[in-house]
């Protein structure tokens, strides 16, 4: 085990499979130097100009070159360096890499891995700030992939880039120097399966990608208050893991869905609606969704401030659940 930031631990999950299978190559933006988060550092000097490929500032040719490539045999990593840049690339990624493996009935694989950072970050402002992952969710034909910790950025991302469907990893911008333990070498972690951060018997709470550190502090908060919480990272959205899910909320009877993203048509409604369409009302006593007021974030440090969920909104919200039937 090594001990290393989040961002260090998806460097050295990219370089692990870059150097076992030499399909594995990486394209985007200043990728050559490192890439904007430092990501890809030394990935030129080791594995050439052919296998790291800076692009022009064309999200569309970027998506499309990374599909095209895919198509012939290769397993491409396609950066975006930020969420928000995808959507210039949105036909590429709706229309082509997400269908085109249904449309051809499996005879062609767009087996790419997009990486998407998404989140608030250092005052970054409304066009690089945005968490839009019930979007792609929403996409039949993809993975969507949401790590919290160093240990599952690093999985997630090998998963990824050995899958045969298209994965989009939304890396967590607020968490990158987050430190933590992988494994030498690092081992897939399989998509679909939650992980458990705290057992309790209270409350349950559901929550994914930068909330999941906050969820916790927030979870101790409450166990002060006598509020024993149960915690589920869901890993990924899609696909997710309703059991585990569905068996906590059996236990504690309340669940509490936070996330990063808008409220409103958030991933945090479906969760609640799938439990309820698989448990009915008689096992929920209380439920409630915990997100962003719908607005752009703020540049100012003070409002962005103000709408950033915080361990004590949640510690707020979940005293509030405890208080229903």
């Amino acid at each position: 085990m090594r001990k290393v930031s989040l961002n260090e631990a998806s460097r050295l999950a990219a370089r692990q499979e870059m150097r076992a299978d030499p399909t594995v190559w990486v394209l985007g933006e200043d990728v050559g130097r490192g890439g904007l988060w430092g990501q890809y550092r030394g990935f030129l000097a080791e594995f050439g100009s052919q296998r790291v490929v800076s692009t022009p500032i064309s999200e569309a040719t970027i998506m499309g070159a990374g599909l095209g490539a895919a198509l012939v045999g290769t397993r491409p990593i396609i950066e975006m360096r930020f969420l928000d840049f995808a959507m210039c690339a949105m036909d590429e990624l709706v229309n082509q890499i997400a269908k085109i493996r249904y449309m051809f009935g499996g005879q062609a694989k767009a087996s790419v891995v997009v990486r998407m950072p998404h989140g608030m970050w250092r005052n970054s402002a409304a066009q690089h700030s945005q968490m839009l992952e019930a979007w792609f969710a929403h996409l039949p034909g993809v993975v969507v992939a949401v790590p919290s910790s160093v240990e599952d950025e690093a999985g997630l991302l090998v998963s990824a880039i050995r899958s045969d469907d298209p994965v989009l990893v939304f890396d967590p911008k607020d968490l990158w120097d987050l430190e933590g333990s992988i494994a030498d070498p690092i081992e897939p972690i399989p998509f679909g399966v939650a992980r458990s951060v705290r057992k309790g018997n209270d409350l349950t709470i559901v929550s994914w990608s930068a909330m999941v550190p906050k969820a916790l502090a927030a979870a101790q908060d409450l166990a002060k208050a006598g509020v024993d919480a149960d915690l589920i990272d869901l890993r990924t959205l899609w696909p997710w893991d309703l059991n585990s899910v569905t068996s906590s909320v059996k236990k504690t009877g309340r669940l509490l869905v936070v996330h990063e993203a808008v409220a409103v048509g958030g991933f945090g409604g479906e969760v609640v609606a799938s439990v309820i369409d698989r448990l009915g009302t008689n096992n929920l006593r209380s439920a409630r969704r915990l997100g962003a007021p719908r607005v752009p974030t703020p540049f100012s440090p003070p409002l962005e401030e103000a709408i950033r969920i915080t361990p004590d909104k949640i510690v707020a919200a979940g005293k509030a659940l405890m208080r229903e039937d």
